[in-house]
């Protein structure tokens, strides 16, 4: 990632921001710095590690089903993808239909204030009346409808496919699909409006102009990424931060072992 302001000059390119980012800016700005910029991430545990190959094995195989392409040879050693495949596909019955417009692993960006959001969403189904944005997660417990619906995942998917279509806000859906067995496939759906896109839209301006100061302090006078007012309330490492005045001692930072990964859908 970049991090030269995108107002310094122009002769810098878009800098790339995803939902997750945009998630992290929301809960703790300098863990944003901290893993973003100073590119200190944490380890990925076994546990953890396995999951996500479980996870990109799904999407693979959903896509490669979009596509027409063999997946009998991903389904032949893994029971689990099996099932959860003959399971979401007999829940969702929208998966077998062939008369709509579909596009898988679909990417679009937008440029915003010098920033540019790139989102690939898993699935995109669409005709002359609605367009519906599916993603698959593998988690086993669906998360509450209210947290996913402020999660930037589902703003920000939403948000983009509005501004680069000439969909209305309100002619577009989001379904989040929770597959992982051994419970049955249960889906969320998130239905869209001109109220949203709206709110939206400034709560994406007034990270962005607060990006764009903390990058300038950052840059030119080494002044970290404060903590919000609210920051320790809703930071995932809130006991680790009680005591923590960061920016008046940057050697007091939590090392990578002290830290565990974050999930934005917590």
């Amino acid at each position: 990632m970049e991090i030269s302001s995108p107002s310094e000059n122009a002769k810098f390119p878009l800098i790339r921001l995803s939902q997750a980012q945009l998630n992290l800016l929301e809960v703790c700005p300098p863990q944003f710095q901290r893993i973003y910029l100073e590119q200190l991430s944490t380890p990925t545990s076994p546990e953890q590690q396995e999951k996500l190959i479980w996870g990109s094995q799904f999407h693979l195989l959903m896509q490669q089903r979009e596509l027409g392409l063999p997946i009998e040879e991903l389904l032949s050693d893994d029971d689990q993808l099996n099932h959860s495949l003959k399971a979401l596909l007999q829940a969702a019955p929208e998966l077998q239909l062939n008369h709509h417009w579909r596009a898988a692993e679909h990417c679009r960006t937008l440029e915003m204030q010098g920033y540019l959001f790139t989102v690939i969403y898993d699935l995109l189904i669409a005709d002359s009346t609605h367009a519906q944005i599916l993603d698959w997660k593998t988690y086993l417990q669906p998360e509450k409808p209210n947290k996913l619906a402020k999660n930037w995942q589902t703003r920000l998917y939403l948000y983009v496919l509005a501004e680069t279509s000439s969909y209305l806000p309100e002619q577009i859906s989001m379904t989040y699909w929770f597959v992982k067995l051994p419970k049955e496939p249960q889906k969320i759906t998130f239905n869209y409006d001109r109220q949203q896109h709206e709110q939206t839209q400034r709560d994406l301006i007034r990270l962005l102009t607060q990006l764009d100061q903390w990058f300038k302090n950052y840059l030119e006078h080494e002044v970290f990424f404060p903590h919000r007012s609210d920051c320790l309330e809703k930071c995932p490492y809130a006991d680790s931060f009680e005591r923590l005045e960061y920016g008046d001692d940057p050697s007091k930072m939590l090392s990578i072992d002290e830290i565990e990964e974050i999930n934005p859908f917590v």
